[in-house]
């Protein structure tokens, strides 16, 4: 089988690597997520510069249409430099989402300024009770001549602080996890009626929850695109999540062996314990299975391969990611959780990964149900 890059998703790799070591460090990581935002708004204007937003899209979107290759390409090496800008929330799940369901005239006002970084979307679906990632969308939207009227809520949209629009879920009838009669609608963060209180995660990212009390969208804003619009955007984010966590596993390795190498114990580097060799070859054994069925996944022909290779990649990543973190503070001792180093950082973030948009057990219960 043959996983060589193509000319285009070398270019984009060598982007990212080059984007990371320009404008990253710990301290300035730090002072990235500080921001109200989460991130650094510059940054976020220069990956839209160097084309890595654009890529996300479509060629008719006027971008580069990454394949699943591509995809897991770009974040496996962002992943890798602990980035914190949002191009998976607000590139890849939301600005392809819009790309692929909104109407001609809306992608033309909206698709140019998307794809520079000028502006944002990020989605709006999560509530409540939409526990281990099962559809559940309370948020009503009833419909008239002109458009719609939204009345819900909105319990967890990351990256929404500072968005310019979130493509908010909501259902003109049935019953909350029947995935019929859900439709999409922009709505621009200063509508009348919607109320955005931010927060911060785990990770020290910024989220944002949303209340929508009669908020009116006009008929040119609302999309076509339904729950199997929002499931299919999901399992691609579902890729990209998983090569950002395998980047984030390999630089956690990588600085613990190093580390290791040089801290003496007994006179001795704390690398020549063989109980600590074998705990390490156990975590690098975890790194190889975690490449391999993301290759899987890479390769996948047809939907439903594709679907069952993330939901098995996912399943697996968000174990055993996190148990690589907690063994790699382990070895570093009370330093690995402070924020001088970049251990602490990357287990908060593979955290946030594991959990979102659902968790270990239940992206395992999904792959096993698909496979049976």
């Amino acid at each position: 089988m043959n996983f060589d890059l193509s000319q285009d998703e070398e270019m984009l790799k060598a982007l990212a690597e080059r984007f990371v070591n320009e404008t990253y460090d710990i301290d300035r990581r730090r002072a990235y997520q500080r921001e109200a935002t989460g991130f650094s708004i510059d940054n976020w204007r220069l990956l839209g510069e160097l084309g890595l937003i654009a890529a996300l899209f479509d060629e008719a979107s006027g971008g580069l249409e990454l394949d699943a290759t591509g995809i897991a390409t770009v974040f496996e090496a962002l992943g890798r430099g602990l980035v914190v800008e949002p191009l998976i929330e607000n590139g890849l799940f939301a600005g392809r989402l819009f790309a692929d369901t909104a109407p001609a005239a809306l992608r033309d006002a909206w698709l140019p300024d998307l794809i520079t970084g000028d502006r944002r979307l990020a989605v709006a679906h999560a509530e409540a009770g939409s526990r281990a990632g099962r559809l559940w969308v309370k948020t009503r939207a009833e419909l008239s001549a002109d458009g719609a009227v939204l009345n819900g809520a909105k319990a967890y949209v990351p990256a929404g602080v500072d968005a310019d629009g979130y493509l908010v879920s909501a259902r003109e009838g049935g019953d909350p996890g029947d995935p019929a009669s859900v439709r999409l609608f922009l709505v621009p963060a200063d509508a009348p009626g919607l109320a955005i209180s931010d927060w911060r995660m785990a990770d020290g990212g910024a989220a944002v929850s949303l209340r929508l009390d009669g908020v009116r969208v006009s008929a040119d804003h609302m999309v076509s695109g339904g729950a199997a619009a929002i499931d299919k955007a999901t399992m691609l984010a579902n890729l990209a999540r998983a090569a950002e966590a395998l980047g984030i596993m390999e630089r956690l390795f990588a600085e613990t062996k190093d580390y290791l190498r040089t801290r003496e114990q007994f006179g001795v580097p704390l690398s020549s314990f063989q109980a600590i060799q074998h705990r390490m070859v156990a975590q690098y054994a975890a790194i190889e299975q975690a490449r391999a069925l993301l290759n899987l996944a890479m390769v996948a022909r047809g939907d439903a391969d594709f679907v069952n290779a993330v939901c098995g990649v996912r399943a697996f990543i968000s174990d055993v990611s996190l148990t690589l973190a907690h063994e790699m503070v382990q070895f570093h001792g009370g330093m690995g959780v402070t924020d001088e180093l970049s251990i602490g950082h990357g287990h908060k973030r593979l955290l946030v990964l594991s959990r979102w948009p659902d968790d270990p057990d239940a992206a395992l219960d999904r792959f096993a149900g698909i496979a049976a």
